[in-house]
């Protein structure tokens, strides 16, 4: 019966699921902090900044928004595959969030014909003019 109990946590065992951590893949490598600068004033204004080793770059500062949220203006930056490297900007505010990139995709611009529709539409609304 002691047998059977001892192999009952044998396999209980060898099938516990086994804990996987990022930095046991055979391609990690610990990248060094570099610069790491932060600030917080306690009053909801604060600052970071943070660069490694492998060219990543973060900057942010935070203040006090008006409608109780926190503004923040920063940028992150990071090397590409190429070489280059991507910069992104960002605004969060009341607003909502906005970043800028040359990384980001943009829409096309609209053709002309499309744009004088809009804009006789917009006309049309003005004068009062509705459609079923």
């Amino acid at each position: 019966m002691q047998l059977v109990i001892l192999a009952c946590l044998a396999a209980v065992a060898v099938a516990a699921p086994q804990q996987y951590h990022y930095y046991d893949r055979p391609d990690y490598r610990h990248i060094a902090i570099l610069r790491d600068e932060r600030e917080d004033r306690g009053d909801g204004n604060f600052r970071y900044e943070f660069e490694t080793e492998n060219g990543i770059q973060v900057n942010a500062v935070g203040t006090p928004g008006s409608k109780g949220q926190s503004n923040i203006q920063g940028f992150y930056s990071f090397p590409l595959d190429d070489g280059t490297v991507a910069q992104v900007s960002y605004i969060a505010d009341e607003f909502g969030f906005r970043a800028e990139s040359p990384l980001i995709p943009t829409p096309h611009p609209l053709p002309a014909h499309a744009i004088e529709q809009i804009r006789i539409a917009e006309e049309q609304r003005r004068q009062g003019i509705v459609w079923d």
